[in-house]
């Protein structure tokens, strides 16, 4: 779509769209850049406050993932003019402001759009120092791959859509999105991270695979240490996927090789489109325990999960 576009260059564009980063950076001064990203979609839980908590913390994560800090957001909405009580709108973005509030983000504004299908989400400023900016292209060969987050949130919104979700599991499912990635953006940051991106919509092996193609490297990741949400796995085996299975492989294509002992379920978990999701960080290998061992104290599930190696065949390989 973009291919046609003749966009101009600006010295002043430090990040912009060439490698699919989590955001643009634009240079103002010396020491200091704005990091800037946008981010709205459809409910994907049933209680519009945590759907409103769940669009800020996925909006915001974009600037973290940079290694930036948010300082202020604008709201996007679509909301139908009638059919629904305004007082849902009203809780989502009561939802919003609370996580914006909490993590010093000011809301200076926004716009509405009267549509039938409703959406929301942020469009976030954030500022950083030049110096110090988290992209996807900084993977190194040998570098540890590790993922602060687990994945299954796409197949347990379709699960919850079709009622097929249980109680349990919807919770895990809310844990994962609603745990920030503050201190994991700063811990990355500390320990000399390499490369980083916000796993989101384009699923692990998407976004994995921006990474690696960004960066001119291969991405070597082992299936069975990928963190998943208790009972997504099960999920996926009824076939409660979203449409983003499809579109994510047809994304990768031929550049991203599976290997045959993977099952499909499992494979489906691996393109499954996340919400909120973990960061994907590539680190020197001697200083990979150290940041696992900071991200545990609040990400849990956090682990290495492979290795980049120099540029093969393919992109990303998986065993």
């Amino acid at each position: 779509m973009l291919s046609g576009l003749h966009i101009p260059t600006n010295p002043n564009l430090l990040v912009g769209i060439e490698t699919a980063d989590d955001a643009g950076v634009y240079l103002l001064r010396d020491d200091l850049a704005l990091v800037q990203t946008v981010d709205f979609f459809t409910p994907i839980v049933d209680d519009p406050y945590d759907y409103g908590r769940i669009a800020a913390l996925n909006s915001i994560n974009d600037v973290w993932a940079m290694g930036g800090t948010p300082i202020t957001a604008l709201a996007i909405t679509c909301f139908p003019k009638k059919g629904l009580d305004f007082s849902l709108l009203a809780e989502i973005m009561r939802g919003g402001l609370d996580v914006l509030t909490a993590h010093g983000v000011a809301l200076v504004g926004g716009h509405s759009v009267d549509d039938p299908q409703i959406m929301f989400g942020y469009a976030v400023t954030g500022t950083i120092h030049p110096q110090q900016i988290i992209t996807n292209r900084g993977a190194q060969a040998g570098d540890a791959i590790i993922l602060t987050k687990p994945i299954g949130t796409g197949v347990i919104s379709t699960g919850i859509k079709f009622g097929k979700a249980a109680p349990e599991v919807m919770k895990a499912s809310l844990d994962t999105m609603l745990l920030a990635g503050h201190e994991a953006a700063q811990a990355m940051q500390e320990c000399g991270a390499h490369a980083a991106t916000d796993v989101t919509g384009f699923a692990l092996l998407g976004h994995a695979w921006e990474l690696a193609r960004a960066s001119g490297v291969t991405l070597e990741l082992e299936a069975a240490r990928v963190p998943l949400i208790a009972g997504a796995l099960e999920l996926a085996a009824q076939g409660l996927l979203t449409s983003g299975d499809k579109t994510n492989r047809a994304y990768v294509g031929d550049d991203v090789r599976l290997a045959e002992a993977i099952s499909p379920t499992l494979a489906s978990l691996l393109f499954d489109p996340q919400t909120a999701g973990g960061l994907l960080i590539s680190i020197a290998p001697a200083r990979a325990d150290a940041l696992l061992a900071r991200l545990h104290e609040r990400y849990p599930d956090a682990a290495i999960i492979g290795r980049a190696t120099a540029r093969g065949a393919h992109s990303i390989v998986v065993q």
